[in-house]
């Protein structure tokens, strides 16, 4: 049976996994180290790390240079790659003989690094997809093993989007593995002059000034640059469909925010994140709400709290 080493982080890449695991095998897993989480910052491994120790699998989540001449000792013949979090470094690129194989969430060469999928639906585009290639030292600049075409549907958010992404993802790859490694796909370059690129996403990237906001509240669109932190060289105008757009983009995590007055005396501000909201009428409409330090309620619980209240 073929021999694959799986590099992957967090759960939502659990189906791809499980699923080259029940037909082909999973020799280790290459994974980050155990991260503290929560208010009292417990030492957490990776979901795939507990997986693997479930299944007996080898965990390595080591530097690349403590984890090298072990994985070479394994004998896989390639390697998956699916949101492992970090740059790979060449010395491992060179030790599979099929090589690695990447999964991306984007019609590549549009929107490659670290935020494809936020990056979509921020710009509202009406469709991604699913791009796998094969790794070189560049960034997602590899030659493309398949690619295929996803809608963005109205109510998608970057959990609902990825989720969907992923689980189509691991029925292509165990459909195409074979035929791949017996090199049986011809490898298609990417035309680098299309490529647009994203970041990683930090959380004060959901930050929204609140005079956009109540622009967007009242069907307006500001004759103003709104530059998308994440995606580089991207800029919309401030409407209620961009902003719209933008909090599905951000949801469910570093979602978006603003600032509001909870009454008259407006140097009294507090952080508000928004965390759903539609279009109505060519008018943003809020949904659902949650004021700093408080719970998750409806814009209308938060109205009738703060009457007074105003971006």
């Amino acid at each position: 049976m073929t021999k694959i080493v799986f590099f992957g982080t967090p759960d939502f890449v659990l189906p791809v996994l499980e699923n080259l695991h029940s037909n082909f095998e999973v020799v280790a897993v290459v994974t980050q180290p155990p991260k503290p989480v929560g208010r009292k910052q417990i030492l957490t491994p990776s979901s795939v790390a507990v997986w693997a120790q479930q299944k007996g699998i080898q965990i390595f989540d080591g530097s690349p240079k403590e984890i090298l001449q072990p994985i070479k000792e394994l004998g896989a013949i390639v390697a998956v790659v699916a949101a492992y979090g970090k740059i790979i470094p060449g010395d491992l690129l060179n030790i599979f003989p099929s090589g690695m194989i990447n999964v991306h969430f984007s019609l590549l060469p549009r929107y490659r690094g670290a935020s494809p999928v936020e990056a979509a639906i921020a710009s509202g585009d009406e469709k991604t997809g699913i791009t796998i290639i094969k790794l070189d030292k560049g960034l997602d600049t590899g030659p493309i093993i398949h690619q295929s075409e996803e809608p963005i549907l109205e109510n998608d958010t970057k959990e609902t989007l990825r989720t969907r992404l992923f689980k189509k993802t691991a029925k292509i790859l165990v459909e195409i593995l074979p035929s791949c490694l017996d090199n049986k796909i011809e490898l298609k370059p990417q035309d680098n002059s299309k490529a647009t690129y994203t970041t990683l996403i930090e959380k004060e990237h959901g930050f929204i000034p609140p005079e956009y906001v109540q622009a967007a509240l009242d069907g307006k669109t500001l004759d103003v640059e709104w530059p998308t932190p994440f995606i580089k060289g991207f800029v919309r105008k401030p409407s209620p469909s961009s902003m719209e757009h933008f909090i599905r983009a951000l949801s469910p995590w570093p979602t978006a925010s603003t600032e509001v007055a909870k009454n008259d005396m407006q140097h009294t501000t507090k952080r508000i994140k928004l965390l759903k909201a539609h279009i109505e009428d060519g008018k943003l409409v809020l949904d659902q709400v949650q004021l700093e330090g408080k719970n998750q309620v409806s814009w209308k619980q938060f109205k009738e709290g703060y009457p007074k209240a105003k971006f």
